[in-house]
């Protein structure tokens, strides 16, 4: 399920251009927002935390100043010696390049039940009709929604 924020981020040309800039070095938001619109730049920090694709730190400000984070690429290099049910990564794969309106349906949906109280991936899973794989996968592409244990959990932003 790490896969998919992975090819999330390189299948949108921002989010590339976004980690591209933090393989180069620490960069703080406000810095990324200078070169990208400040929502397609939380888009792809939360896309890349959620992945575990970048590392942060806090930044020692000039004297007076507060700290701000600073994010890096974790990662310059890949390599992958992976096993999983074919039908799992065709989920996944599906998850990562699709822009059908069927996964929003499902996402609205998990969103709801999240936020009535519900955030067991197995109960969704049988609710909808999909695999609890397709359940975590679908979890960590939308941005505001995590994976945490057997459950899900809304983001606010601040992780």
């Amino acid at each position: 399920m790490e896969l998919v924020p992975l090819l999330i981020t390189f299948n949108q040309v921002h989010h590339k251009e976004i980690y591209d800039m933090l393989i180069k070095g620490w960069m703080t938001e406000g810095e990324l927002c200078s070169h990208y619109e400040p929502g397609v730049v939380s888009d792809c920090l939360m896309i890349l935390r959620k992945g575990n694709l970048v590392e942060e730190k806090w930044r020692m400000p000039e004297p007076g100043k507060k700290p701000e984070r600073e994010f890096h690429a974790s990662y310059s290099k890949f390599r992958a010696n992976f096993q999983c049910a074919f039908n799992e990564l065709s989920d996944l794969l599906y998850i990562s390049s699709s822009n059908d309106a069927d996964l929003r349906d499902i996402a609205e949906q998990m969103e709801q039940e999240l936020r009535s109280g519900s955030s067991s991936i197995n109960d969704m899973a049988r609710k909808f009709n999909v695999s609890p794989m397709f359940i975590k996968g679908l979890a960590k592409r939308i941005p505001h929604m995590d994976v945490k244990g057997q459950g899900l959990v809304l983001l606010d932003g601040t992780k």
